[in-house]
C-alpha cells in the first residue's frame, strides 16, 4: 500500500492529513506525487496508526 492509499483510507485531503500527522505539507506532496520516496518505516508507521484510528 502506498502513501496515497493510506491517506485515502482516512478520507482526509492532503493538507489535513499532513497536519494531522505532523508532516510538512510539501514533504507529503512530494511523497504522494512520486518526487521523493518516503522511508519505508514512515509508511509502515502511518499504516499502523491509520488502521488503529479508522478501522473502528
Amino acid at each position: 500500500m502506498d502513501i496515497k492509499e493510506i491517506r485515502e483510507l482516512t478520507g482526509l485531503n492532503q493538507t489535513d492529513f499532513a497536519k494531522k500527522y505532523n508532516i510538512p505539507l510539501r514533504t507529503y506532496q512530494n511523497w504522494e506525487y512520486g518526487t521523493r520516496k518516503p522511508p519505508e518505516y514512515v509508511v509502515t508507521l502511518l499504516r499502523m496508526v491509520v488502521d488503529m484510528e479508522y478501522s473502528k
